[in-house]
């Protein structure tokens, strides 16, 4: 067992050295270190620390740590530093997939194989874990987001790719959820692997996005609808331009230079205490079509922004992909339609659905599942493809893959686009 008390007070010593040495190498001009340098010089900092600790230990005719005591205390240490404290053992394990916080003290985790099991407490007290919080919204994203009485919402990517949403004061106590990024750079080819599209819808959806088809994702929350839009973002060849609009950098196609090299990813920007400083996900998709894109990329649509994303669907940015949360693939065009009654338009239901049949080509449900009587994985596939066809006072759409008798999808109806997607390499796999 770690001394999560030692950890603390070690920290705090650590990181005032290493901002003491900032501020030296800032008053003798030095450049400042690069966040590898501040790494590896804060391990040599955790050593001095530790080792000045052994040597009070002993002076004080106590048993100074073991090597492994030592070793678990330097990773304590540096997590705390750089990482997410308490909780960086359990991103670091692949096989967690979702970890809720409600309290420092009560703490859920959900696995890949379906358990869900309490853990220990990742923070002493409720008012660490908000410290916690509050440290990673300070250093994760592109700008610092505050979180606290004033601002008692917050969401961020963390820095292994994990989604993580905050609540204080709205609720009794701090509460936190984490959903893991497990797979970071994931191809159609493991989605295939894993049981969540088939070989034929896979040839399909690769066949859709060398068509330049606009694709909507839709699915509940956790059923891996970011996971198939990074598959699906991985089939787009690298010569082309991505612009990605995220409320919270998640996707992170540009960590991969080598599939995609020319990526500009757009995160929302919150307001200050003061209330200035918004910039909203309809003027950055706005933004995005000055930016000379190949394709826009919209992370999840949650807001008015999907007025001003379908319009840009429509204006000659073929091959847009985004997710959206739905019940169903059917229920997707209500969603979209709610969404645009909010937006500074007020677009009427009528004028949305000509145009989503004007912009949308297909619309990708994928769902979960535990299967208790198969091992009690949880599975994740995709049960329904539906295709726009076009506008008689409601959206026209056909499902061209409809779930199978395990509920996987199965092709079901002729599609109308197949000539363009057989240019491509689809052929169906029959009807």
């Amino acid at each position: 067992m770690i001394d999560h008390s030692l950890v603390k007070r070690f920290r705090q010593e650590v990181g005032d050295r290493l901002a003491h040495q900032r501020r030296l190498d800032q008053a003798n001009g030095l450049p400042p270190m690069t966040g590898e340098d501040e790494r590896q010089f804060a391990r040599a900092l955790i050593s001095q620390v530790l080792e000045e600790h052994a040597r009070s230990e002993i002076g004080l005719g106590r048993t100074p740590p073991t090597v492994e005591e030592e070793e678990a205390l330097a990773a304590g240490i540096h997590a705390a530093l750089f990482g997410v404290g308490r909780l960086q053992p359990l991103l670091d394990d692949g096989e967690v997939e979702n970890i809720d916080i409600n309290g420092c003290d009560r703490v859920f985790v959900s696995y890949a194989d379906g358990q869900e099991l309490m853990h220990d407490p990742v923070a002493d007290s409720d008012d660490e874990l908000i410290e916690l919080i509050q440290i990673l919204a300070a250093y994760s994203g592109l700008s610092s987001r505050p979180f606290d009485t004033a601002n008692p919402q917050l969401d961020l990517r963390l820095p292994d790719g994990s989604r993580l949403s905050a609540v204080m004061d709205v609720t009794v106590r701090p509460a936190v959820s984490i959903r893991r990024a497990r797979l970071g750079k994931v191809f159609m080819s493991d989605l295939v692997g894993n049981g969540t599209i088939s070989q034929d819808i896979g040839r399909f959806l690769k066949a859709a996005v060398a068509a330049r088809k606009n694709i909507m994702i839709a699915g509940s929350t956790n059923a891996g609808k970011t996971t198939l839009l990074r598959a699906l973002a991985n089939e787009i060849p690298p010569a082309e331009r991505l612009i990605t609009v995220e409320r919270a950098l998640e996707l992170g196609l540009d960590q991969f230079p080598e599939l995609h090299p020319n990526v500009v990813a757009f995160e929302q920007r919150l307001p200050n205490s003061e209330g200035q400083g918004e910039i909203s996900m309809a003027e950055l998709v706005r933004r995005s079509l000055r930016m000379n894109p190949s394709r826009v990329i919209v992370g999840e649509v949650l807001g008015d922004e999907i007025v001003t994303m379908l319009n840009a669907m429509t204006q000659g940015n073929d091959g847009s992909l985004s997710t959206i949360h739905a019940n169903s693939s059917m229920e997707v065009f209500n969603r979209i339609s709610t969404y645009a009654l909010q937006a500074s338009e007020r677009l009427p239901i009528d004028a949305t659905h000509m145009l989503i049949a004007g912009a949308i080509d297909f619309v990708v449900f994928i769902e979960k599942r535990n299967d208790y009587h198969v091992g009690g994985r949880l599975r994740r596939y995709v049960s329904s493809i539906r295709e726009v066809n076009g506008c008689d006072g409601r959206v026209l759409s056909s499902e061209v893959f409809v779930p199978g008798p395990d509920g996987s999808g199965v092709p079901h109806a002729p599609i109308s686009c197949l000539e363009e997607l057989a240019a491509h390499g689809y052929t169906p796999g029959g009807w």
